[in-house]
This record gives structure tokens, C-alpha cells and sequence, in this order.
């Protein structure tokens, strides 16, 4: 028998001893008359009370001859506790025989404060709410293992409070985004999770069988065709924050099942959008931190300066040295994309090696704020080419701390010319390549109803509480990522 099994055995032991004494372990029912949290809080006023009940989980002991102090903890704070034998005997056995850290108990007694001033209920009398059969990770050492902290969150937020703490800004974060879309007259929708076609984006879906229908599914890549069907339908302002799926690698920026924000303003375009954005971002910043300031990755980065700007060739330009990347050709694109270690692999198209150039020789330098725009035209099927070069879309992405975590442009609304780059991608599709946005003749067709000209916003939540985080890995920001099952 392992050391884990002669634990877990000792614990049993002390369940049936419970059960034999007619003693429930696992009550319908707990009756603390506060949190513990709300116990320090109102501490004097509870003080003076005969008898106050409280409840939490046990997670330290430290016995004394005839004293046993405890420590509770209930998920808002901690409250320490203390069994002596002379004032409660039969308590105080029965805790010794049958009490082990991780259990959750419900304590009642008077409240003091000890010598050194910690706030303590001096237990009367308590009861079992929870035994647990498997001991808690060694307090100090906690859960090491990164893969078993992805695999047993629980434990991870339990017993390391930085995890925890990440994971409740986070949840900040995304209450002041809707806060602050909220106050500029946005409507939050829902839009489909499983759809007939993959649309929206360029990824790899996942795929279903609808056996009410009978015919395949897709979970969805991208809301945003939707979204933009509800403009048509005469709503100005609507955005979804919602789970998207796309059959992709995973690695420290990408889970296969991320959080995404996506936001449609009619009337709007990609320069009102991105003042927006440079908005948002700087009052979530100084509603998390009360400042503009934070640390990523070891740099300061500073989002009270305004936001840089820079074209995507100009990046090209700066730092893959390619003096023309406008009229460079395929051969000559694959030729630098090789110095810079892009796997080239079947790759025949400009945009996707432009992409991967980029994403090798310059975002790894964009530290600080950055927008990039103006985008060649076949590198987003959905954006709205520019007026004064059709050669380019009106699009732009955020960077900082070399994490891409906004897209945005002016959305497409001219239904022929969304046809034709639809044409474009079926083409693409039929040459073999996987991650294109199919035609899908339910949006064409809300399109040639007419679509208000508009701005469109995709943010990534997980990327985006990465840096706020200073997180480095994509999963320490997922409550649950995704894993291969042992």
C-alpha cells in the first residue's frame, strides 16, 4: 500500500468512526451567521454575543497539551479557532479522533482576541460539514507540478493564493470591460455556439454531427458574423463575450477553447474603433491597478502615453530588412521567411509568409503599446479595403508585451465585394488550404439588405489577462485548459 492509500485509509477510518456514532459527515445543511470575512469585520459587535457560528475548512492545527488551535478559511477570509479541553471535553475528543486538515466544520462559541491580539471563537461545540478522504497538498511545497496545477485547479487556487488572486482579477477585468461597454450604449447578445458554416474568421473549426438534423455542425470560430446580421436588424451597438473553438496547436498563447470579446458599432470605422479600444484598455488598467503602469515579462509598460502607430510593411521594412515587402514575390518571401526560422512547409501565399515573418522578426520587439495597421487585402476576408489604396484593408491589431491580443477593422458591407473574396477563400479551400472562411450565403444574403457601414473589435480575454496578470502561459489564465487525458 502506497503512502497516499495508508492516508486516505486512516481518513476512512475516521468517517466510519463518525457513522458508527450516529454522526452525519455530510449535513444537508451549514448555519454560519456570516462569513468570515464579515466575522473580522464585525468583529466588536459579534464579541458581545453569547454565541456566534461559523463554518469553513480546517487548513492548520496546532495542538497543545490540552489546547488545539485551528485555522478556517471559507474562500473570503480566515478566522483561527480554539478547542480547549477543560471548557468543552467531550468537543475536544471527538475533534483529536476525528478532525484532519481539509475538512470543512462548523464551530460555535464566544469570540476574544489571544495575547498577541488574533481575533480567535473559543468552540463550544462544532460539528462535521465535509470529510475529506484525500489530504491537501503539503502547505509550504503546495502543487509544484505546472501540469497537475492545469489538471487539479482546485487544488492550485486552494493552496497558492497568487494563483487565486490572478484568477480573480481576471474576473475583474472582464466585469469592468462590460462595464464600460455597458455605459457606451452597447447591448450584450448571444449568438450561436454551434453553426451550419465555420464562418467569421480564417481558422480550422471543430466539427459535430446534429443527429436532430442530421447533417454536421461546427462549434463556433468567430461571433462575428452574427453580430453583424443584428446591425442589419437595426441595432447600433451589440457585443458577446463567449467561448470560441478552433482546431489549432497549443501553445503558451493559444488554447484551443479560448474567451473572446467581439463588438459591432455601426457607423463607426477602424480610426473611431481604435480610439475605443485605446479607451477601454487604459480604463481597465486604472480600474484594476489605480494606475497606468504595469509589469510584464520584467518591462514597465505604460499605457498612459499614447498608444503607438505603425503600418504592417513598415514593420517588415524595420525589422525583417526586406526594403519592398509590398512587391516582394512568393520565392522571395519564402527565402527571408527561412533566414528567420518560419516554417515554411507547404506555405505558398504571400499573406501567410508575411504573417509568419512578422510574428518571427517584429512582434517580439513591440513592447510597449503598439497599433499595426494597414494590412495587405488578403490577409482579413471581412475588413473594408482603403479608399486611397485597395491594395491594403482598413484594419488594425494591439500589441504589447509582444502579446496580439485586439483585431479590429472597418467592417466590409459592400455584399459583391464580400462575395468576391468569398470566391477567393472557396478557391483557397479547394487548393487544399484548411484555415479560410467559407462562403456562407445566409450572411451574403443580410448583407444585400443593407448593412450600415461599421467597426468591428475582437479581444482576446485570455491574452489580455495574461498581461494584466504577468502571466506567460496561456493556461494560467484558464480555469480549466485544455489537456491531453492521462
Amino acid at each position: 500500500m502506497s503512502s497516499f492509500d495508508e492516508l486516505r485509509a486512516v481518513r476512512v477510518k475516521k468517517l466510519e468512526l463518525l457513522r458508527s456514532r450516529g454522526i452525519s459527515a455530510y449535513p444537508i445543511s451549514a448555519r454560519p451567521d456570516c462569513a468570515l470575512a464579515d466575522a473580522r469585520k464585525k468583529f466588536a459587535a459579534l464579541a458581545k454575543k453569547k454565541s456566534v457560528t461559523l463554518a469553513g475548512r480546517v487548513m492548520g492545527m496546532r495542538a497543545q497539551g490540552a489546547l488545539i488551535f485551528f485555522d478556517l478559511r471559507d474562500g473570503t477570509g480566515s478566522f483561527q479557532g480554539l478547542l480547549k479541553k477543560d471548557d468543552a471535553p467531550d468537543a475536544f475528543t471527538l475533534w483529536n479522533e476525528v478532525v484532519d486538515i481539509g475538512d470543512f466544520v462548523e464551530v460555535s462559541g464566544t469570540l476574544f482576541k489571544t495575547k498577541s491580539g488574533e481575533e480567535t471563537i473559543a468552540v463550544a461545540s462544532w460539528r462535521m460539514l465535509v470529510k475529506a478522504l484525500r489530504p491537501l497538498p503539503e502547505k509550504w511545497a503546495g502543487l509544484t507540478d505546472t501540469e497537475e496545477q492545469f489538471r487539479k485547479r482546485y487544488l492550485d487556487t486552494l493552496m497558492n493564493e497568487k494563483s487565486r488572486a490572478r484568477f480573480v482579477l481576471r474576473s475583474r477585468m472582464v466585469t469592468e470591460i462590460r462595464n464600460f461597454y455597458n455605459a457606451r450604449g452597447y447591448l450584450e447578445v448571444e449568438t450561436p455556439r454551434l453553426q451550419a458554416v465555420a464562418g467569421g474568421a480564417t481558422a480550422e473549426p471543430f466539427m459535430t454531427r446534429y443527429n436532430a438534423l442530421d447533417m454536421d455542425f461546427y462549434l463556433t470560430i468567430a461571433q462575428e458574423l452574427y453580430l453583424k446580421q443584428l446591425l442589419v436588424g437595426g441595432y447600433t451597438r451589440v457585443y458577446e463575450i463567449g467561448r470560441k473553438f478552433r482546431n489549432e496547436g497549443v501553445d503558451v498563447t493559444h488554447n484551443p477553447e479560448f474567451t473572446m470579446l467581439e463588438s459591432q458599432e455601426a457607423f463607426a470605422d477602424a480610426k473611431s474603433q481604435r480610439d475605443f479600444v485605446e479607451e477601454l484598455i487604459k480604463y481597465v488598467v486604472n480600474k484594476l491597478f489605480g494606475k497606468l503602469q504595469i509589469s510584464y515579462n520584467g518591462n514597465e509598460i505604460d499605457f498612459e502615453k499614447p498608444f503607438a502607430v505603425v503600418t504592417f510593411y513598415d514593420l517588415i521594412r524595420q525589422y525583417a530588412f526586406i526594403p519592398s515587402p509590398e512587391k516582394a514575390t512568393v520565392e522571395e518571401l519564402t527565402l527571408s521567411a527561412k533566414r528567420f526560422g518560419v516554417e515554411v512547409g507547404n506555405i505558398r501565399t504571400r499573406e501567410k509568409l508575411l504573417d509568419g515573418i512578422y510574428k518571427k522578426s517584429a512582434r517580439p520587439k513591440l513592447i510597449q503599446p503598439t497599433f499595426i495597421i494597414d494590412y495587405p487585402v488578403e490577409m482579413n476576408p471581412f475588413a473594408k479595403r482603403k479608399e486611397d489604396d485597395p491594395t491594403l484593408i482598413d484594419r488594425f491589431q494591439l500589441i504589447a508585451g509582444t502579446l496580439e491580443f485586439v483585431n479590429a477593422f472597418s467592417e466590409l458591407n459592400d455584399p459583391i465585394d464580400q462575395a468576391e473574396r468569398y470566391a477567393e477563400q472557396d478557391k483557397k479551400k479547394r487548393a487544399g488550404e484548411g484555415e479560410i472562411s467559407p462562403s456562407d450565403k445566409i450572411y451574403l444574403e443580410a448583407m444585400e439588405y443593407g448593412m450600415p457601414p461599421n467597426g468591428g473589435i475582437g479581444i482576446g480575454i485570455d491574452r489580455l489577462a495574461m498581461l494584466l496578470t504577468d502571466s506567460h502561459n496561456i493556461r494560467d489564465v484558464i480555469f480549466f485548459p485544455t489537456l491531453r487525458p492521462k
